[in-house]
């Protein structure tokens, strides 16, 4: 019939009669019955050709489900009985591997779910199955060995995991590919991975991304000899926006209640750039700014170094960045002290991410959605797990 055609090719099996659907509303499960097509087949003992049946058994095989509702087939599985040797033998098939009781496209669909953010308990609840069957079928997965990219970022988040406070991301900024996870960001962990790799693959790596940490910029430098290391604009640009934010809480906190709480809701408009701002926006700005020269001071530093981000290259990036050093020594203002001196110290890397379009930002939008697995699944305290899961998260 047509509808075993369509219900067959549904459920991944050939030749399938339907013999009864039910739908038990209790539980939210749909129950298949059905058996396969009778059949010539050959005996495993003698190769001998044969269609006599000895007998029939039910099984009960699981499915992959259909929205919310858990499939359930019941397969009226046929043993044939060679008349030469006597060799009993089920009929082979398709769709459920022989001592299992999950099809494989129930297997697929799990696989399938494991790339995504949910839990593991969450995928067990929806596919009708034990977590332990999830974490089995998962550990089956083997995860080819890490090749160093011509473009590396490195990075860390916040795990809590393996005995360690935060992991260390690789990853691939030009072909947005994570390329792995360590068990943790110091030099000890992050000396121990390079060294695998042969001197060859890592002359190969020509840009390494990063925050201004100094001793990643050490080992690259010991290992990388050959790449080129970029300051990512992100971090250093906050340190700006930090000195700044420092100046404005000072300030505020001098004023009188009430406008101390005009000047909060406002901080945005203090943020964002002057260029974006309307006439409003910018007659609000100034009045704020009447209020101290200090805070004057702190907001023309800023608009200053967004003025050296918009760069067009590098020598034009050499000269604003040169313009802003001067201006924040005449400045004096000391929350800028600290930010001009982690920027003189690392002005070559800064610079250097002029001369390229890759940032941090793919491999800090990995760690959004590494955060977001660990809060749905409330941590995971076995590392090569939580490494495994995101390494198959992130897998082309």
């Amino acid at each position: 019939m047509l509808s075993n055609y369509y219900i067959g090719e549904i459920l991944g099996i050939k030749d399938a009669n339907i013999i009864k659907i039910e739908h038990d509303d209790k539980i939210g499960s749909l129950h298949i019955y059905f058996e396969l097509e009778r059949n010539i087949y050959e005996c495993p003992r003698c190769k001998e050709l044969t269609m006599e049946v000895h007998d029939y058994r039910w099984q009960e095989i699981k499915g992959p489900p259909i929205g919310h509702i858990k499939l359930l087939l019941h397969y009226h599985k046929r043993r044939y009985r060679c008349s030469y040797c006597g060799k009993r033998f089920y009929e082979p098939n398709n769709f459920v591997p022989k001592y299992h009781r999950m099809t494989y496209s129930l297997e697929a669909f799990i696989l399938e779910e494991l790339r995504s953010n949910h839990t593991v308990k969450s995928i067990a609840n929806r596919c009708n199955v034990s977590v332990f069957t999830i974490n089995r079928i998962f550990d089956f997965i083997s995860l080819p060995k890490a090749k160093l990219p011509r473009v590396l970022s490195i990075d860390e988040f916040r795990g809590n995991t393996g005995g360690e406070k935060f992991q260390c991301i690789l990853a691939d900024p030009k072909n947005h590919k994570v390329v792995d996870i360590l068990p943790g960001r110091t030099s000890h962990y992050l000396t121990e991975y390079f060294r695998s790799f042969s001197k060859k693959e890592r002359e190969k790596v020509e840009i390494v991304i990063m925050d201004m940490t100094r001793y990643y910029k050490n080992i690259v430098e010991c290992y990388f000899p050959n790449a080129m290391i970029v300051a990512d604009k992100f971090h250093y640009t906050r340190l700006v926006y930090w000195a700044f934010d420092k100046v404005r809480k000072e300030v505020q906190k001098s004023l009188h209640p009430q406008r101390r709480k005009y000047f909060k809701r406002s901080k945005s408009l203090l943020w964002k750039h002057r260029s974006k701002l309307n006439q409003e926006e910018l007659d609000a700005v100034e009045v704020m700014l009447s209020i101290s020269p200090k805070l004057s001071n702190a907001y023309l530093l800023k608009e200053r170094f967004l003025e050296f981000l918009a760069a067009e290259d590098v020598s034009e990036a050499k000269k604003r960045l040169g313009f802003w050093f001067a201006l924040a020594d005449s400045c004096g203002l000391q929350e800028f002290y600290t930010c001009r001196e982690t920027l003189f110290e690392w002005l070559t890397p800064v610079l250097n991410s002029f001369k390229t379009p890759y940032t941090n930002g793919f491999t800090e939008g990995c760690n959004n959605k590494i955060k977001v697995l660990k809060r749905n699944a409330y941590g995971y305290r076995n590392y090569h797990r939580f490494r495994s899961r995101i390494l198959y998260m992130f897998a082309a």
